[in-house]
């Protein structure tokens, strides 16, 4: 039996080139891996356990109460300070010319249901791409850098485990920036931000500019820096019967290297201890969907923060 986890990309590079290669893994090895018995665990880092997981901690929780499936969920992106490699810049500069230059590959990406396997969930997946008020807050919002991925890996999670999220489940990421003016300032320049950069690497002739801004490969953030990273994620949802929980996930440490290394070696540890456990199914599998709460209880070991509560009445599991 083959086992193995992988990170598709350490920090918050190439998200594009995640969707591709992912995509491609699911395509060539998922169905011999489900025969087989081998699990193969894609995004094992910061991409995408805190999403995965934090989405399992609701699903969990309401299933406990016995309040239905979930339905409108969202990630926020609470805090994030963190360093980016130039590898990682390099990378997502061609995959980007790539994509650009190939209609059918534009399409995959786009999908929202890139990763599920040819599994349809609910309509209406909101792809956010530019500044919004958020309609229960009446707070501005951005989308966050790494939601073109993240999301897919969670809609993935819901395919393999037969939609049991919910029928009415749907999912995104996003960046709260605040109210009033202030709050669509920073909405709009962190879009306008994000889309100067991935448009000038897609034009070779600003080769040079984008050399001299970001760092080149082989370049990346210092020990100092990583150790003063940290990252907190909050993922709101409610349920069927109107319910509404949030799960919390945070760590210490820079999110795309010193978290993402405990991420990835409590993956391995987590899939190595449960090898041949009864129900452990093979195929080309999701953190939430191979993992699941032995790997929340492995990172809580290693001073993560996992955990969801009510934000109505009792707390999960208490009625």
């Amino acid at each position: 039996m083959v086992e193995a986890c992988a990170d598709a990309g350490t920090d918050y590079g190439d998200l594009t080139g995640e969707v591709l290669f992912v995509r491609e893994v699911v395509e060539r090895f998922h169905e011999r891996a489900r025969e087989t018995g081998a699990r193969i665990v894609v995004s094992c880092g910061f991409d995408a356990v805190p999403s995965d997981l934090g989405v399992h901690l609701l699903h969990r929780a309401a299933r406990a109460d016995g309040a239905g499936g979930l339905t409108d969920t969202t990630l926020w992106v609470r805090e994030g300070r963190g360093g980016v490699s130039g590898g990682t810049v390099d990378s997502l500069r061609v995959q980007l010319r790539r994509t650009r230059e190939d209609p059918a590959l534009r399409r995959v990406v786009r999908d929202p249901f890139a990763l599920s396997g040819g599994h349809r969930g609910a309509a209406g997946q909101r792809e956010h791409w530019r500044p919004f008020v958020e309609e229960r807050s009446g707070r501005w919002a951005a989308p966050f850098v790494m939601a073109p991925y993240n999301t897919r890996v969670v809609r993935r999670s819901d395919a393999l485990l037969g939609s049991a999220y919910g029928p009415r489940f749907r999912y995104r990421e996003l960046v709260g920036t605040g109210p009033g003016a202030r709050g669509a300032l920073r909405a709009h320049a962190l879009v306008a931000a994000l889309g100067g950069v991935t448009r000038a690497m897609t034009v070779r002739g600003l080769d040079p500019i984008v050399d001299r801004l970001l760092p080149s490969p082989g370049e990346g953030p210092g020990r100092a820096r990583r150790e003063a990273g940290s990252f907190r994620t909050e993922t709101t949802t409610t349920t069927e019967d109107g319910s509404r929980y949030a799960a919390t996930v945070a760590a210490q440490g820079d999110p795309g290297y010193a978290a993402t290394s405990v991420l990835l070696g409590q993956s391995a540890l987590v899939l190595l201890a449960t090898r041949g456990a009864a129900g452990r199914g093979g195929g080309v599998l999701t953190p939430a969907v191979a993992l699941g709460d032995d790997l929340v209880e492995a990172l809580r070991g290693q001073g993560f923060t996992l955990d969801v509560r009510r934000l109505d009445g009792p707390a999960p599991g208490d009625r």
